[in-house]
Formats: structure tokens, sequence, C-alpha cells
């Protein structure tokens, strides 16, 4: 039996021509996709989460594949994951998302260098969580520091957690505060 009992996933699109400033020719698209799942550890201590970690690792391809379908793989250029543990968990129980969601957008994505940025919380139901997002090559790439809310209007219960998984087609639509640009990506070690 598994451990992983999906109660609900959600994805959402939103596609942004502009802030403010003039129309990009090109939009970009951010995108999130979660799960609502069971937490088997809920209201008590787990010493090893381990084989839950491992477990995960399929929920993590699963909403990784949802995203690259919406955005189409060749097209992310950012990304980062997230967690909101309903309040009988532990934020631990968040962070296996670490390793089982980043594992898999970089096995969906083609091994893509960077650390890929998280955030996670112990939250009531209807928490909204903001998910920082940076390039997907180069973590200092100024110009896709970002970030992507999510939430579900219903999670997590109490004995729950809400995994998720962003990805963006580009940086902010009109970035103009300098530092490393995306072109200029030359080291290939994840960070410039």
């Amino acid at each position: 039996m598994t451990l992983v009992d999906i109660r609900k996933t959600s994805l959402v699109v939103e596609t942004i021509h502009h802030e403010g400033g003039p129309r990009v020719a090109e939009p970009v698209r951010v995108a999130a996709a979660a799960a609502v799942v069971r937490n088997p550890f809920a209201g008590r201590h787990e010493p090893d989460l381990t084989g839950f970690q491992s477990e995960l690792r399929a929920l993590g391809v699963q909403l990784a594949t949802e995203l690259v379908d919406a955005l189409d793989a060749k097209n992310v250029q950012a990304y980062g994951k997230g967690a909101i543990v309903g309040v009988n968990g532990e934020l631990e129980h968040g962070a296996v998302w670490h390793e089982a969601g980043g594992w898999a957008m970089r096995a969906v994505l083609g091994e893509p260098k960077a650390i890929v940025p998280s955030t996670k919380a112990v939250a009531a139901t209807g928490y909204r969580l903001l998910i920082p997002l940076h390039h997907i090559e180069a973590a200092y790439v100024r110009s896709h520091f970002n970030t992507v809310e999510v939430g579900v209007q219903d999670a997590p219960r109490p004995d729950e957690i809400l995994y998720a998984l962003a990805m963006a087609t580009g940086g902010r639509v009109h970035a103009r505060v300098g530092g490393l640009t995306a072109d200029q990506i030359s080291v290939h070690d994840g960070n410039r």
C-alpha cells in the first residue's frame, strides 16, 4: 500500500502580457501544479521519512509532467517548489518535497543545473504560499527572480499536505535591475 493518497490536484496557468509597461512581444507563462495528499504522519512523530520521500517522486513526476505539458519543456526557463503542511503535521513533512519535487523537475526537464528554490509552511486550511522562482540553469540570473502564489481553498486540511511545483517560460516581463542575464550564462555550474 502506498503512503501517497491524493485527494485532489490543481493546475493554474497565468499569461503575463505586461506589468504596467509596454506589452511584451512574447508573454510569459507561469504555471503551478499542486496535489493535496493525506499526511500519513499527522499527529505523531515518525523518525524515518525517507520511504515517504521516495514514494513522493512519482507524484513529483506527475506534477512536473503536467507543467511541461502546459508550457512545453523547451520553453521552461524558471522553476520552484513548495509545500503547505496541515496543522496536525510538522515542517519536516513538507521538507521531504525538497528531494522528491526537485529531483522530479530536473528529470522531466533534462537535468538543468540550478538548485530548485523552495518554501514550506505549517498552516491552516486555505493558506496561500508564495513559491520562489529562479532560472533553471543559473540561480543568479536576476531577471528570473520571481514568485508564484499557490493554494487550494479547502486545503490542506489538518491531516493533509499540499505539495506544489511551479515553472515559468521567462523572467519578469519588464526586468531592468541589471545583474547576470540569461544570455550571459557561461559557467554551467547552476550558479553562473
